[in-house]
């Protein structure tokens, strides 16, 4: 059975999108920025105890990001393509790490996790929106 943090994570990796040789959904800057910052917020999530994954809020940005895919013209094959792409997800996943050691994250301490998914949260950035 799958839990709606495994449905997001999903949905992530779903919006993690492949490329054709005619059409790129990776060049779609509001999605791209969109799954960085939902993957920083599943990171946070997963290292602070304190703080959680808005599982509503996540999904139906999630879908957001699909419509606009979609309104821009990207047919359901273009963005399922996009689903698959392993290296993609794996780019998306290392920059959203980057950006969370920027923020402050050290992997060797575990407290700079919340205290950089509270300011987050508090600074009303789009990682934070995603956390409570």
């Amino acid at each position: 059975m799958m839990t709606l943090k495994n449905t997001i994570t999903a949905a992530v990796v779903g919006l993690t999108l492949t490329t054709s040789a005619t059409a790129n959904p990776a060049n779609v800057e509001r999605v791209t920025e969109g799954l960085i910052a939902a993957g920083m917020a599943i990171e946070l999530d997963d290292n602070c105890g304190s703080v959680s994954v808005r599982m509503l809020r996540g999904l139906n940005f999630l879908q957001g990001l699909k419509s606009h895919l979609q309104d821009l013209g990207y047919s359901n094959d273009e963005i399922d393509a996009y689903i698959d792409n392993r290296s993609e997800k794996a780019r998306l996943e290392t920059i959203a790490r980057q950006r969370l050691n920027s923020l402050g994250v050290r992997t060797d301490d575990p407290a700079t996790y919340c205290t950089v998914a509270r300011a987050q949260i508090a600074q009303g950035t789009q990682v934070g929106q995603l956390l409570r």
